[in-house]
């Protein structure tokens, strides 16, 4: 029988979600109102997103790595696989503050895939792994008939928070890469870095986020099964 009663009983454990969906969508509204604003503030090089990255990759010694837009909002990434940057229609044409930040951040992931950033290939690494115990872990917790089963179902949900775990240094680490880079080559001035600081701390909450609803949804599923008996 299940800890907490289900059919017409309340689950406590639901309050986990609860502030995990809170605290994602607090995350998520910080984020595109701080890319709105800064979306509208020009920056003084004149260079769009793209060209941006361009000189970039190019003066971090680069040259494999193609820019490509993509469609979406804030949709922008890194394909460490096919060395392609992939902008966003907000980013790719716009010169912005906004706009050049987040394609320097990008930028920085290339870099640290080209000087082999530990936590990035354990991050690629763990991608097959993760996608495919994401799929099978509620098969295993929701039609698990034993505890065996069920514990399996939990250690496979818990690589998917491994995973976000090891996402944050990532993430922090190629934000600082881009702020490094910004203000070293000229790219921006100095209240510029500033500003555009603020648009990848507000990105960077996101991902902060995202690992917290990860956690605490793993909790729930812990204190739900974890020691549930088989009566």
């Amino acid at each position: 029988m299940y800890p907490y009663g289900y059919g017409y009983y309340f689950d406590p454990t639901y309050i986990l979600i609860i502030i995990g969906v809170i605290i994602t969508m607090i995350a998520s509204s910080k984020m595109n109102s701080t890319f709105r604003r800064y979306s509208r503030v020009r920056c003084h090089c004149g260079l769009t997103g793209s060209q941006a990255a361009e000189r970039i990759l190019n003066q971090a010694g680069i040259y494999d790595v193609s820019v490509e837009r993509v469609s979406g909002n804030l949709t922008d990434h890194y394909d460490p696989k096919n060395k392609v940057l992939r902008l966003s229609d907000a980013t790719y044409g716009s010169d912005s503050i906004a706009a050049i930040g987040v394609a320097a951040h990008e930028c920085g992931h290339a870099v640290q895939h080209q000087q082999g950033y530990a936590p990035l290939k354990i991050r690629g690494a763990m991608v097959p792994a993760v996608n495919l115990g994401s799929n099978l872990s509620w098969l295993f917790i929701l039609g698990g008939m034993n505890q065996t089963l069920l514990n399996v179902g939990i250690l496979l949900f818990s690589l998917a928070v491994i995973f976000q775990l090891v996402t944050l240094p990532v993430e922090f680490n190629a934000s600082s890469r881009a702020l490094r880079i910004l203000g070293s080559t000229g790219i921006m001035y100095e209240d510029e870095v500033g500003q555009t600081r603020k648009v990848l701390s507000a990105a960077a909450l996101t991902y902060v986020a995202g690992a917290a609803s990860a956690l605490l949804s793993l909790l729930r599923l812990i204190i739900l099964f974890g020691g549930r008996d088989n009566d």
